[in-house]
């Protein structure tokens, strides 16, 4: 026998000591995964455009309520917002960054250390191309490939010349209304189709909307995530492989190569960060970690806010009132009952 009565006791403290020294260090390490785990301010890019600024609210939102975190929204767009990233390291946050177009910068950042990347803002990628109806193609099955729906322009009249079909393009000055163009030419539409020029996004936005909401044919050039494929059930067509020289040459106004035929290259979209919010915030980079949404998703909460008139703080508030399935597996639990009883 090694100890006696008072000898066991005092083991029996010991125990009880470390037990709760433990239990302690457990529950601390429990709180400190829902907390901010900095004083320095979390700003957050809001884009210009609507799926990166609903993001920027969404993710503002949990942050502020859900972690304590201070937070501040910042006017942003792609190449300034990469550019004060990478010499001023703010904002801290950059929730949807397309980075091809900021491609040799955002490298250079990141090699430097000065630049990090948390995740995938759009899971599976954006999307560009040519589309067609569901209920279009549903009637003609056949119609799969670009050059399938080029040979039936008759299922695609023009209002104004029903002589020829009419494929919807970009508004004037937009990248897209150049490679539009160039496949137009490359697919020798001319004799037997217009490309039609909407004059506006809103425009173009109005003429899509009119065709769906009559079950009549329309071919046009579109792009996602955006409230237009969320809203409509439209089928990407088959523009066969991308080939990067090709769609390079086709949107550049200086290259002197004629046009040829490739499909659209699916744009990286990712959530961007200052490098030192990895180091000195790691509750907030390892959240960030988590919150990738299909294009799908995104396209669906941006379809609230269109049919809503809703700005991106109320198109935000709308997905983290009715997604909570999704977003609550992005945060630790108390983290989400914060969240839900703010929104409450």
């Amino acid at each position: 026998m090694l100890y006696g009565s008072g000898g066991i006791a005092a083991a029996t403290r010991v125990a009880v000591f470390s037990a709760a020294l433990l239990g302690g260090a457990g529950l601390a390490q429990a709180q400190d995964a829902s907390a901010c785990g900095t004083d320095r301010t979390i700003d957050i890019a809001e884009m210009t455009w609507p799926s990166a600024a609903a993001l920027a609210r969404i993710h503002a939102k949990i942050l502020e309520t859900g972690y304590g975190c201070n937070v501040e929204v910042v006017t942003g767009d792609t190449v300034p917002t990469s550019s004060s990233m990478l010499s001023r390291g703010t904002p801290a946050i950059a929730p949807e960054l397309w980075t091809s177009a900021i491609e040799q910068q955002w490298e250079k950042g990141i090699e430097e250390g000065k630049l990090v990347e948390l995740a995938d803002a759009i899971t599976d990628g954006t999307v560009e191309g040519w589309f067609i109806p569901r209920y279009v193609q549903e009637a003609n099955p056949e119609l799969v490939k670009a050059e399938d729906v080029i040979a039936r322009p008759d299922l695609f009249p023009d209002p104004e010349d029903p002589s020829k079909g009419r494929l919807y393009s970009c508004p004037p000055g937009w990248a897209c209304e150049l490679s539009t163009s160039a496949l137009y030419e490359a697919y020798e539409m001319k004799d037997k189709w217009n490309l039609f020029s909407p004059g506006s996004g809103g425009a173009l936005d109005a003429s899509i909307a009119r065709a769906f909401t009559r079950e009549e044919p329309i071919l046009f050039y579109y792009w996602g995530p955006t409230a237009i494929l969320g809203k409509y059930d439209a089928v990407q067509l088959d523009l066969g492989e991308v080939k990067p020289d090709v769609y390079a040459c086709n949107t550049d106004t200086d290259c002197d190569e004629p046009a040829a035929v490739t499909a659209y290259p699916s744009s990286p979209a990712v959530v961007g960060a200052a490098s030192w919010v990895k180091e000195d915030a790691p509750n907030v980079a390892e959240y960030f970690s988590k919150v990738g949404l299909t294009n799908a998703q995104i396209s669906e909460l941006l379809v609230y806010g269109e049919e809503n008139k809703a700005d991106a703080a109320a198109t935000a508030e709308n997905f983290l009132k009715t997604k909570k399935d999704v977003w609550h597996q992005w945060v630790p639990e108390e983290v989400a009952a914060k969240v839900d009883a703010s929104l409450n």
